[in-house]
């Protein structure tokens, strides 16, 4: 049995929520991770700044009706792409959940909040076509590891805000808008999150990692958009539109984010009025989860369990 150090917890494991919209009753449970084969495809699902967006999905082949959970990837907000969390997305995937992981405009190209406007469209693609995917609609979720947690963070608490609209999603004969259409998402988990961009920036300046100062430059452009970037204050700001459940996970030996930050993010979340699971891993590092581990697998469990929990189904062990 997996087992791991004696961790600060400022809240416990999160408990199943009411919800205001009813997962379908005909949906199909969620398994043991690996219990379902799945069936990878590739595809463009919108189009922005003049240039296709693609994405991967993972989908159960047994068929049913799924939860579904877009993934958005990390890497400073100006690296990486679809497949950077192809490890979790697959085990997910085979756990009976369809994962849509996606690429987004990124910097140099793209400043804030064009990668937001691009997971706005996302979450409307997903459910302009639930009905031809087998997805639910009322059960779409947000996964996002580093500066992806950020941006699906931001996406979750104003889903539908005049910044996130304008990106248009593929209709399979061409390209529409569907700024109309719901964005909003039923949870987010945020792993390792850079949820301060502006306190991040300052930690870099302090540990001497300039990569990441140029990378926070590239996409924010100043320091004072950061500041307006960071979800603690959009919290205390009283800005946040909705405040869907929120699972936080933070490796212990993670040098690109400071544990206070994360702690901050935890306090501005349950001041604010919303609910929080957090999940400490003492001895993993940044990103530990795209890779196989003990401690990966005990994470993705994790992801499952707290879907679950969402959606107020049963897990199929």
């Amino acid at each position: 049995m997996f087992s791991y150090a004696r961790a600060v917890r400022l809240v416990t494991t999160l408990a199943a929520l009411s919800v205001t919209q009813a997962f379908a009753a005909n949906h199909v449970p969620l398994t043991a991770i690996g219990a379902e084969p799945i069936v990878e495809d590739d595809f463009i699902y919108a189009r922005a700044g003049g240039g296709e967006l693609r994405a991967h999905s993972y989908r159960p082949k047994t068929p049913g009706l799924r939860a579904a959970i877009i993934d958005v990837h990390g890497g400073a907000w100006s690296s990486g792409d679809r497949m950077q969390g192809a490890h979790y997305d697959r085990a997910l995937a085979s756990a009976g959940i369809y994962v849509l992981a996606i690429d987004f405009r990124q910097a140099p190209a793209a400043r804030h909040p064009a990668a937001n406007r691009d997971i706005a469209a996302a979450i409307r693609y997903l459910r302009a076509n639930a009905t031809q995917l087998s997805i639910d609609p009322a059960s779409i979720g947000l996964v996002g590891s580093s500066s992806g947690g950020h941006l699906a963070m931001l996406a979750g608490l104003g889903p539908n805000s005049e910044p996130y609209r304008g990106t248009e999603i593929s209709s399979g004969s061409g390209f529409v808008l569907a700024n109309d259409a719901d964005a909003s998402v039923r949870y987010v988990i945020a792993l390792w999150p850079v949820s301060d961009p502006a306190y991040r920036y300052e930690y870099a300046k302090r540990v001497g990692r300039g990569e990441l100062l140029k990378s926070h430059d590239a996409y924010f452009g100043s320091f004072e958009a950061m500041q307006r970037a960071s979800v603690p204050r959009l919290l205390r700001a009283k800005e946040a539109t909705q405040l869907p459940p929120l699972f936080v996970v933070q490796p212990g030996n993670d040098a690109n984010i400071p544990r206070e930050m994360t702690f901050d993010l935890i306090s501005a979340y349950q001041e604010a009025g919303g609910r929080v699971a957090y999940q400490f891993y003492p001895n993993r590092a940044h990103a530990f989860g795209h890779r196989a581990s003990a401690e990966t697998d005990h994470l993705v469990a994790a992801m499952r369990d707290f879907i679950a929990a969402q959606l107020a189904v049963p897990v199929d062990r």
